[in-house]
């Protein structure tokens, strides 16, 4: 029965002058593929419509239509920080709650596990663990500029010669990829406590000093984040099967199908080489094809000009083909680079579908952490505390290592695995994991 509605303004959703009252078992039903693709989910027992939201969701249309049928309070906390502001926006999409007689989680999720983490959760926001230091992303930020001006200066004032030029290259890879990892601060809002500063930086870091589009990025990594190492969820995931095949559950399933588009079983071999060749011309083209479809006109702009100025910058001072040598090599390196630090926390871990875990399982299963470090926290932006990272994704990362320890008592409590390892061997084990998964995938195509 459809609910009562009070009266309302034209093209503002009516909202129930009483709440009507759903089972989870209803709310399942409402996941996008089922009821007409209708989409539900639950925040703080509330039950929303975003069925036609999803389209106007300023973090991206596919990550909140993902928790589309499911409970998804705790990733709505993770996400936002001025939660009582998104809640007036969520006023219109509301339908109604859970009923009394339906519990506040879902059967397939351990309650005491996610009170743990909620009361995790509030003491250190009392510690003020997600509040940021300016004076540590200004030194961020000044390293990043430095290491840029310092790509140019060398070429500039020292020539082409093999040693100035391999120079500049080390400094232009090291420069992009430093600022991968500033835009990626600003990406989740972790930088300034105002949402609106954040992606004007991320903007200026992104589009204007990178050449990507910030919308772009975005769209791709709260995905990611929302539901890490879920096939079809998670667009990290995307190289499945086209050019690898990951996870054992995946791999036995392409195996019986009988598809192969590579020798899986040698996927340990070429992802070295193939892996960073490969994103440089996904990112190229998936940039450009994203702006466009989406009518991303700025971002198009921006892309733009930073290509001229590239251009501008570095061609009379070595030639269009030694430029084009200067900039290909130090995207494959920054590829390289990008690829073995966001791949080692993920690809070794649990690869499956959806299987709606709890928020905590959801991210303990996909992550790992590499150890700590003055290198490593330099090297890999402070993903070497991916769980940490992923559990409180608005936390600025120079408060990792201080929730870390109260992270890993939490899972012990609970028996949930907090692997840390080496950075070498979280390196390794991206070989292993593919080599494993390969073996799969082989004997599920011969024998299954």
């Amino acid at each position: 029965m459809a609910p009562q509605t009070g009266p309302s303004e034209k093209g503002t959703r009516s909202i129930p002058a009483f709440p009507q009252l759903f089972t989870w078992e209803e709310i399942r039903t409402r996941n996008g593929r089922e009821q007409g693709q209708e989409q539900w989910l639950v925040v703080d027992r509330k039950v929303y419509d975003v069925s036609t939201f999803s389209k106007r969701h300023p973090g991206g249309s596919r990550v909140i239509s993902h928790y589309a049928g499911q409970d998804a309070t705790d990733a709505f906390v993770a996400f936002h920080n001025d939660k009582s502001l998104v809640k007036k926006y969520l006023k219109s999409l509301l339908i109604g709650e859970l009923a009394p007689d339906q519990p506040s989680f879902e059967s397939n999720k351990k309650k005491s596990l996610l009170e743990d983490f909620r009361e995790l959760r509030c003491t250190i926001e009392k510690m003020g663990l997600l509040r940021p230091n300016y004076f540590f992303f200004f030194l961020i930020f000044l390293h990043l500029l430095v290491l840029d001006a310092a790509s140019w200066l060398v070429v500039w004032y020292f020539g082409i010669s093999l040693v100035p030029f391999l120079a500049g290259m080390v400094f232009f890879t090291t420069a992009q990829i430093q600022m991968g990892w500033f835009q990626h601060d600003l990406g989740h809002c972790s930088v300034f406590r105002k949402p609106r500063w954040n992606h004007l930086l991320q903007t200026v870091v992104i589009n204007m000093l990178k050449g990507l589009p910030a919308s772009w990025w975005n769209h791709l990594h709260n995905q990611h984040h929302a539901k890490p190492n879920c096939f079809r969820k998670d667009p990290d995931l995307n190289m499945h099967p086209l050019l690898f095949s990951l996870g054992r559950t995946l791999s036995v399933e392409l195996g019986k199908q009988k598809k192969k588009f590579m020798p899986y079983n040698y996927q340990h071999k070429y992802f070295i080489l193939l892996a960073p060749l490969a994103l440089i011309p996904f990112f190229q083209l998936s940039i450009f094809y994203f702006a466009i479809k989406r009518k991303k006109w700025l971002d198009l702009i921006l892309i733009v000009a930073f290509n001229v100025r590239i251009c501008l910058m570095y061609v009379p001072l070595m030639g269009f083909k030694n430029f084009m040598v200067y900039y290909w090599l130090s995207r494959y390196f920054e590829s390289t680079w990008f690829i073995w630090v966001t791949q080692m926390n993920h690809i070794p871990m649990n690869i499956d579908y959806d299987k709606n875990k709890d928020w905590v399982s959801t991210q303990l299963h996909a992550t790992c952490n590499v150890k700590q470090s003055v290198f490593n926290d330099w090297f890999t932006g402070h993903l070497n505390f991916q769980i940490e990272h992923h559990l409180f994704p608005t936390m600025p990362r120079h408060n990792y290592w201080k929730v870390a320890p109260l992270v890993k008592s939490l899972c012990d409590k609970h028996g949930i695995e907090y692997k840390t390892k080496t950075l070498l061997t979280a390196f390794i084990d991206i070989l292993h994991s593919l080599k494993d998964s390969g073996d799969h995938w082989l004997e599920a195509y011969l024998y299954g």
